[in-house]
């Protein structure tokens, strides 16, 4: 498993949501449609990237893709 990133979107910090903490996990996360699957398509879908907070588990959601990563303590 990686270690631990802050993340910003332009200049402003990403903060969880419920806990307020600022570091995250960072996965590409597939945004699955049902009309793709239908189709066994899905691996087309798009992608987004998932923020998973290192301290409360919450995922957060970004499709866009101006983020920035900066290598976070453990």
């Amino acid at each position: 498993m990686a270690g631990p990133v802050h993340a910003a979107l332009g200049d402003r910090w990403i903060h969880c949501r419920v806990c307020g903490g600022d570091r995250f996990r960072k996965r590409e996360v597939q945004l699955n449609s049902f009309g793709m699957e239908f189709l066994k398509l899905s691996w087309a879908d798009e992608t987004a990237t998932g923020l998973i907070c290192w301290d409360c588990g919450y995922v957060h959601l970004f499709a866009n893709r101006r983020l920035t990563f900066h290598k976070a303590p453990r």
